[in-house]
């Protein structure tokens, strides 16, 4: 049985498309970052984002130089306006999640200002292990009155608190409601 010239052309077609198909899925795939293990959830009303940590050392605890640098580029980053950020009314409720990742190792989060703050400070989240997120609490009591409110989230060990392996910062926008 011979095959046309027709049926070999065609034969020939699907198998380039295929391997093309193929291989173009392979690379795509390739360029694919992995999913990271180190990751944080700022939630605001009804909307959330996450991202990775600001400032992360491949799972090392973080040296104090390497926090102090830490602390200036998110005040920089505050400054000009490039932290993630998000919108939030008075009457919204605010929460933070991490992966489960942070949660087995530890985490705390707070907001540089607020009612009941300690320190200038409002507690969303203190020396939590094996939770993963912080309750959400009415965002009228975790702003600070300059409009611009800083979320950090840090992962650590309670029993190790010196011992910083990740943290994230968040930027809050009060609007009028």
């Amino acid at each position: 049985m011979s095959l046309s010239t027709r049926a070999l052309a065609g034969l020939g077609a699907v198998v380039v498309i295929a391997a093309g198909t193929v291989g173009g899925s392979i690379a795509y795939a390739s360029n694919q970052h992995e999913i990271s293990d180190h990751r944080a959830t700022l939630v605001v009303g009804n909307s959330s984002q996450v991202h990775d940590p600001f400032c992360f050392n491949e799972g090392k605890p973080l040296t104090e130089q390497q926090q102090e640098e830490c602390q200036d580029k998110a005040g920089k980053a505050l400054e000009d306006g490039t932290l993630p950020s998000s919108d939030v009314t008075v009457g919204d409720r605010i929460g933070v999640g991490v992966s489960p990742d942070v949660a087995d190792r530890g985490w705390w989060a707070n907001t540089n200002g607020g009612q009941q703050g300690q320190g200038g400070r409002f507690i969303l989240a203190s020396a939590a292990r094996n939770a993963t997120f912080s309750g959400s609490v009415p965002a009228s009591k975790a702003l600070n009155a300059s409009g611009k409110t800083l979320v950090t989230v840090v992962e650590t060990d309670p029993k190790a608190p010196d011992s910083i392996y990740a943290v994230w910062y968040f930027q809050l926008n009060t609007q009028d409601s």
